[in-house]
């Protein structure tokens, strides 16, 4: 059975970094294109970032371009989302999720496009 597991989630300060991570086990990691999602309360979940199973593309929403970085492993079978410049407004419960790309340069963008998902891990900045 597929499972995503994320983890390095915690309670940080505004301006502070954190590194998630999402660990994959029973796919053949190297050709799924994954991407993270966020969802706050009482807010629908959100596109974040993606990345192709290559990881030679990838794509940030404009919230967090410029602070946020997603990466892959494809020997670890993991991606991580490093986050730096913390903001309150990146408090949510963050999610990896996983789609077989069509290619080594794809990646996809809605919560609808992506087949398996973590459990989350939260993240809360506090100001």
């Amino acid at each position: 059975q597929v499972q995503l597991v994320e983890s390095g989630g915690g309670l940080v300060q505004a301006g502070d970094s954190l590194r998630l991570s999402c660990a994959a086990s029973e796919l053949t990691f190297s050709r799924y294109a994954m991407g993270w999602f966020r969802q706050a309360p009482g807010k629908e979940r959100e596109f974040v970032a993606a990345i192709s199973w290559s990881g030679r593309s990838t794509y940030y929403a404009g919230s967090v371009k410029g602070r946020f970085t997603i990466s892959r492993d494809n020997a670890k079978n993991t991606v991580y989302l490093q986050m730096n410049t913390l903001k309150p407004e990146d408090t949510a419960v963050y999610y990896c999720a996983a789609k077989l790309g069509r290619d080594s340069g794809t990646y996809y963008l809605k919560t609808y496009d992506y087949t398996y998902w973590g459990q989350g891990t939260q993240v809360t900045v506090s100001s």
